[in-house]
């Protein structure tokens, strides 16, 4: 139902495992477990579909709002693989939204809208640890890499690697949010059982029949001086090697797209986008729906894009398990929300860490960087950094109580 505007909504997320999905200061925030689902292989996607389709055909909806993310919200997150993890997909008793001024709550079962809410923990002591992927095996990963795009008809291939945060306690997902959603609010803030993020790439959204889909790909980093920020930005533009990696991403894109809309449109030419510590190449790839296919359809389609894989798809995915040996669990998945009509959102989650559940004092932070021909081990290693030093800021900016 409408509500007098709510505030902040990441201040009134009642405890660690509630949920989000915000940007800027539209969004939801949400509590409470009204219904599960996991699901983990080649049809996770189908099956979370199946399913929720069945949870709202069994609800009595009223709706007084109208708009999309209005009544009944599924939070999602997906695996990028379609191994044994498991992708999770969760019906809240209590959402709270906001979209161009317009505020409102849904419960759903037995929801209390007006919970106690738990003091947030700041992390403390946190130390860092190598991932599975370190230093090293990276850049000897990106020069096998190199080698088979050389030798093979692989054009692409997308490496990510890890790094552990452990801290004196149990984290509270909670603490990262604020400093991400400040530092970074053209990006999509999210928490999902455990995963959060701020990512820049959004996979698809879907409102009625019009959907839009931004691909980025190609880095460069920021600089403090004004002249120099801007002559890295020329040369992203002008570079033949982030810009080959951004049209196979566009390209991937508007060819899964493709059978699904009547009307698509595609730039012919990236733009630089700026975020807090990196710039990359932006292209927004949008379209109508000729058949009616809902967000997590779409998602789905899109799956894996060449900005998180590469290009071919099946020869990309086949390497990434071949060199990159770890399981990336739902880092580059689809993360997102659904409504009972279709409408929703999904970002790839990127720029992320996952609580583990079996020592949530632990983190597991991720990054990856698109490899080329022309890609240098050293170089792909620096980039890597630099994309992971948006979530260890948002830990080190939690732990001292700055945003």
């Amino acid at each position: 139902m409408p509500i007098p505007d709510p505030g902040p909504l990441l201040d009134r997320l009642p405890h660690q495992n509630a949920l989000a999905w915000m940007r800027g200061s539209d969004g939801f925030v949400a509590w409470g477990e009204y219904e599960r689902f996991e699901s983990s292989g080649p049809s996770r996607f189908n099956d979370a579909q199946d399913w929720w389709n069945e949870v709202v055909a069994a609800l009595d909806i009223d709706d007084l709002v109208g708009v999309p993310g209005s009544g009944p919200v599924a939070f999602a997150s997906f695996t990028f693989d379609d191994g044994p993890s498991s992708s999770v997909v969760i019906v809240p008793e209590v959402i709270v939204g906001r979209r161009d001024g317009a505020s409102w709550i849904t419960t759903i079962g037995d929801g209390k809208p007006d919970p106690t809410i738990e003091a947030v923990r700041p992390p403390s002591g946190v130390r860092y640890a190598d991932g599975d992927m370190t230093s090293a095996r990276y850049e000897a990963a990106v020069a096998d890499a190199v080698n088979r795009i050389d030798s093979t008809v692989l054009e692409k291939v997308v490496l990510a690697r890890d790094l552990i945060a452990t801290a004196d306690e149990p984290v509270d997902g909670r603490a990262l949010l604020p400093p991400l959603a400040a530092r970074y609010p053209s990006c999509w803030t999210f928490a999902v059982d455990g995963l959060v993020g701020a990512t820049p790439e959004l996979l698809v959204r879907r409102t009625a029949d019009h959907i839009v889909s931004r691909v980025l790909a190609g880095t460069t980093s920021r600089a403090p001086d004004a002249v120099v920020d801007a002559q890295h930005a020329a040369e992203l533009l002008s570079s033949g090697k982030d810009r080959i990696e951004h049209e196979l991403a566009v390209r991937s894109v508007a060819d899964s797209l493709g059978p699904y809309c009547s009307d698509l449109v595609v730039p012919r030419a990236p733009e630089v986008v700026r975020l807090a510590n990196v710039q990359h190449l932006q292209t927004d790839v949008t379209g109508r729906l000729a058949n009616g296919e809902s967000a997590l359809d779409l998602a789905a389609a899109l799956h894996p894009t060449a900005a998180v894989c590469g290009t071919p798809t099946q020869r990309a995915r086949q390497v990434i398990r071949d060199i990159e040996s770890m399981d990336r669990g739902r880092y580059a998945g689809p993360v997102g929300w659904m409504d009972a009509r279709g409408d929703g959102a999904f970002g790839i989650a990127l720029r992320c860490a996952q609580i583990l559940t079996d020592d949530p004092r632990t983190l597991r932070m991720f990054a990856g960087c698109g490899i080329v021909a022309e890609s240098s081990p050293n170089a792909e290693l620096a980039e890597s950094q630099t994309k992971l030093l948006a979530i260890r800021d948002a830990l080190e900016s939690a732990a001292t109580g700055l945003t």
